[in-house]
C-alpha cells in the first residue's frame, strides 16, 4: 500500500469506486457481490475472465488485481503456476459495509419531522482547492447548498458527520451549526431544487429502469454477467442520492421505482449467478 493511499479514509476508497466504470471499480463489483459471500480464494483467470466479459482487457484486469492488492484489500498465493487471490480482513469490512449500504438503500422511507439542518460556512474564493474538497464532502454525506457558504439536510443525525468534516478540513473555528423550520418567506421546494440535481438524478434512475426493466438473461453465464452489471450500476446510487423525504421529492418519483426493480432482480438472477460463479470458482484449469 502506498502512503497515499495508507492515508485515505475508507471512504474516499467508496467514493472513487463509484465515480468510474473500470476495470478496478468492476473488480470491487465481483468481489462484494461474489467472493465476500463465498469466503474462500479465487483464482486469477476466473477474476480475469469474468472481467473480460465486460470488455477489460488481461493487462488492465491484471493491473487492477495489483492495485487492490498495493491497498491492502487482496492478498495473493501461489499454487503451482498459478495465482489465487484472498481478501483480508480490511476489505472484508470494507466490502461488508457497503453491501448493507447498497442492499437497504431505498428499502425504507424515512420519517421526517420538517425540521432541516443547516451548516454555514465559508472558504475565500482563493482557496479553490479547499473549497472543492468542502463541497466533494458534503455532498457526498447527502447535503446540498442553496447559496454560497450554506449547506442543508433533513437528516439531523448527519450533524457528526459534517463535523468531522469541517475538523478535517480545518474549518471547525469558524463553521455553525442550526435546526430549524423552514419560514413563511420563500419556497421550499424552491429552496431543494437550488440545492439538489433532483432532475439530473431522476434521469440517472430513469436510465437504471430502462437498462434493466425488459432484461431476462438465459442461462446462468448470462445471469452472472446481468447480476454483477445490475449491482454495478445500483451501487453508484447510495453515494448520488440524497436520500430526501418523500414530501421533498417530485410526484412518481423514479428512485422509488428503480429501488423496487433492483430488489426484485438480484432476487431474480441471484440462484443462478451464484451457481455460475461457484461452477467457474470450483473449475480447473492448467
Amino acid at each position: 500500500m502506498t502512503a497515499e493511499d495508507a492515508a485515505r479514509p475508507p471512504e474516499v476508497i467508496r467514493r472513487r469506486e463509484v465515480r468510474h466504470t473500470s476495470a478496478r471499480s468492476l473488480l470491487m463489483t465481483l468481489l462484494g457481490e461474489f467472493v465476500l459471500p463465498g469466503g474462500g480464494p479465487v483464482w486469477t483467470w476466473v477474476l480475469v475472465d469474468t472481467l473480460a466479459g465486460f470488455g477489460v482487457t488481461e493487462k488492465s484486469a491484471r493491473q487492477a488485481l495489483a492495485r487492490a492488492a498495493a491497498e491492502g484489500l487482496l492478498v495473493s498465493e501461489r499454487v503451482g503456476r498459478r495465482t489465487r487471490w484472498e481478501l483480508t480482513p480490511a476489505a472484508r469490512t470494507l466490502l461488508s459495509e457497503g453491501a448493507r449500504r447498497i442492499y437497504e438503500f431505498g428499502r425504507s422511507e424515512r420519517p421526517w419531522d420538517g425540521r432541516w439542518l443547516l451548516l454555514l460556512v465559508s472558504v475565500p474564493e482563493s482557496k479553490r482547492d479547499l473549497r472543492h474538497r468542502l463541497r466533494t464532502r458534503l455532498s457526498w454525506a447527502g447535503f446540498g447548498s442553496p447559496e454560497a457558504g450554506v449547506w442543508i439536510s433533513p437528516h439531523l443525525g448527519r450533524e457528526g458527520e459534517a463535523l468531522d468534516v469541517v475538523k478535517e478540513l480545518g474549518l471547525a473555528g469558524s463553521a455553525m451549526s442550526f435546526t430549524a423550520s423552514f419560514g413563511l418567506i420563500g419556497g421550499q421546494d424552491t429552496m431543494v431544487s437550488r440545492a439538489w440535481d433532483l432532475t439530473g438524478l431522476e434521469a440517472r434512475y430513469e436510465a437504471f429502469l430502462a437498462d434493466f426493466g425488459d432484461l431476462e438473461p438465459a442461462g446462468r453465464a448470462a445471469a452472472l454477467h446481468a447480476q454483477t452489471r445490475l449491482v454495478h450500476e445500483w451501487r453508484r446510487f447510495p453515494f448520488l442520492d440524497p436520500q430526501l423525504p418523500r414530501a421533498l421529492l417530485p410526484a412518481n418519483w423514479s428512485g422509488s421505482k428503480a429501488a423496487e426493480l433492483f430488489r426484485c432482480k438480484h432476487a431474480d438472477w441471484q440462484r443462478a449467478a451464484g451457481q455460475r460463479w461457484d461452477e467457474l470458482a470450483s473449475a480447473r484449469r492448467s
